[in-house]
């Protein structure tokens, strides 16, 4: 029985300005940017309440799939929010205070570090910017074939700094990831699939099924095996080889204590 978005507004108290919807069905959460018009603009607003909904989705949760509703995922940050008024606002603050600002809105971006959570992006069209920092942020993408990927904040004179940087990096190396930044250039599908930033490309009007089958393929995994694979590759590249065996060995551990009940 699918839970409506009523739901997840009653437990979060979604900010109507914020432009999203999410809904729950069982062990899956959608969280949609629902401002087709525009292109699903992004701001403050949104990125609060894209913490809150993050943080406190429950324990069932196994699988967050992020969208974009219409004929784009994200153009990014709002148009409006670039001037006066805006974000140029953040230089009037003491650095402290503008920098506090920036690291809430960074946990908007910030849905793969959560072990027992899988993250899925399900991208089409534009995803610009903010857009493409918040694909960056999940831990599978599946792309339609119309997919755009762009940097553009360097072209703006400002910089990414809502996570995309390293982890673009970590997906596509330094040198790739300093001309995609420093040109502004626009990615297209076939080249984001063999770069790394793509899982799978898909016809534009198959994204929503390819999406469903890797859904339902993540949730057939045992929960818990899921949880501690995720860790072990989260981990992987802050570790030696033999640093990464030991870990496989300690989490192997715990996986047969509990499949044969000696678990604590």
């Amino acid at each position: 029985m699918r839970t409506t978005s009523l739901l997840v507004m009653s437990l979060f108290e979604i900010d109507p300005d914020a432009g999203l919807r999410v809904e729950v069905d069982d062990a899956v959460a959608t969280v949609t940017l629902a401002r087709p018009e525009r292109l699903n603009p992004q701001g403050p607003v949104m990125w609060e309440e894209l913490v809150r909904v993050r943080r406190a989705l429950p324990g069932t949760v196994r699988v967050a799939v992020l969208r974009g509703e219409g004929r784009a995922f994200s153009a990014g940050l709002d148009k409006s929010l670039i001037g006066a008024g805006g974000i140029l606002d953040l230089a009037q603050l003491p650095e402290a205070e503008a920098t506090a600002r920036i690291a809430g809105w960074q946990d908007a971006f910030d849905w793969s570090s959560r072990a027992d959570l899988v993250t899925v992006a399900a991208v089409q069209g534009h995803a610009i910017g903010g857009g493409f920092q918040l694909a960056l942020g999940v831990d599978i993408r599946i792309v339609a074939d119309d997919v755009s990927f762009c940097m553009a904040e360097p072209t703006l004179g400002i910089v990414p700094d809502l996570g995309g940087t390293k982890r673009l990096v970590d997906l596509v190396g330094t040198s790739r990831a300093t001309e995609i930044c420093l040109t502004g250039r626009r990615i297209g599908a076939e080249e984001a699939l063999r770069l790394g930033l793509a899982s799978h490309v898909v016809p534009a009007g198959e994204l929503d099924a390819a999406v469903a089958t890797t859904v339902q393929a993540v949730l057939a995994i045992d929960r818990d095996a899921s949880a501690e694979t995720k860790a072990l590759l989260a981990g992987a590249h802050t570790r030696s080889q033999d640093g990464q065996q030991r870990a496989e060995r300690e989490a192997q551990y715990r996986r047969l204590r509990a499949l044969t009940g000696h678990a604590e």
